[in-house]
């Protein structure tokens, strides 16, 4: 049984048909990972999974997930009467990286559209981190190979609070700090870029140079011809591969009634 695959552009993204039956079965499974790995985001429009239909789908791709509440789905909203804890997702709001503070970091997310911003906004774009680090030339290439760069969650804090309190800021530093390379040579073989808002600064850089060196490489690898926009419909379901792509909301009201329901692929492989 093959899969029915249209790339929806040439670096990043493609939309997947199958039904919810073969899905749910797994025979799938192994051609949907690999398609992840090369394509970075994969679409199923408007499939309609339930909470326990997802869960179900997200084990056939690799080892479940859960919160770390206990929670098997998470709710992806910036209203807090749904999330308590939404104003920490204001950082999501910001190209990123998940489980930059981990050994490991997920090795993919789920994510299906439950309610949608009436005005629509509140999209997600997503950015192919394999294919920028490919694009690049060889003398960039070669300078970045070894450089190392320090990761912060409160490093996030100041794109969106650029005063926070010193209580919040101390509750964000508690989250913790990590040395991670620029550039992840993956076992495959394959090379990525790992940036985001959680990048802090390159070690042993001078800070100006620090800067500019991340802000351009963001750049670099949000290009439009690196990236894929989606505008969620009711039923949509995204997969993304964590490991090779980084990821953004596009701003939208808390009080629009947005909201996603996420699942997780538990990590396979850590930063080297």
């Amino acid at each position: 049984m093959t899969l029915s695959v249209a790339d929806i552009k040439p670096n990043i993204a493609s939309e997947v048909a199958a039904s919810k039956a073969e899905l749910l079965s797994g025979v799938h499974s192994e051609a949907l990972r690999e398609l992840l790995e090369h394509r970075g985001v994969l679409v199923f429009p408007q499939i309609g999974f339930s909470d326990d239909e997802q869960v179900e789908f997200t084990r056939t791709l690799g080892t479940f997930a859960p919160e770390r509440t206990g929670e098997q789905v998470y709710s992806v909203t910036l209203d807090t009467n749904i999330n308590e804890l939404a104003d920490y997702l204001l950082g999501s709001l910001y190209w990123h990286i998940d489980g930059t503070m981990n050994d490991v970091p997920i090795r993919a997310s789920l994510l299906s559209s439950k309610v949608v911003c009436p005005d629509g906004s509140g999209d997600t774009e997503f950015a192919n981190t394999y294919a920028a680090y490919d694009a690049l030339d060889g003398a960039d290439k070669q300078a970045l190979e070894s450089l190392r760069v320090m990761h912060a969650a409160w490093n996030t804090l100041f794109y969106y609070e650029p005063e926070p309190s010193f209580t919040t800021l101390r509750t964000m530093m508690a989250i913790g700090d990590r040395e991670l390379p620029l550039v992840w040579n993956h076992r495959s073989g394959r090379k990525s870029l790992v940036l985001g808002c959680t990048a802090r600064h390159v070690v042993d850089m001078d800070f100006r140079r620090s800067v500019e060196l991340l802000v351009r490489l963001r750049d670099w690898a949000t290009r439009p011809e690196f990236v894929y926009r989606h505008t969620w419909s009711v039923g949509d379901l995204v997969i993304w591969d964590n490991t090779g792509t980084m990821h953004r909301a596009t701003p939208y009201d808390p009080a629009s009634g947005r909201l996603l329901h996420r699942t997780k692929v538990e990590g396979e492989e850590a930063f080297h």
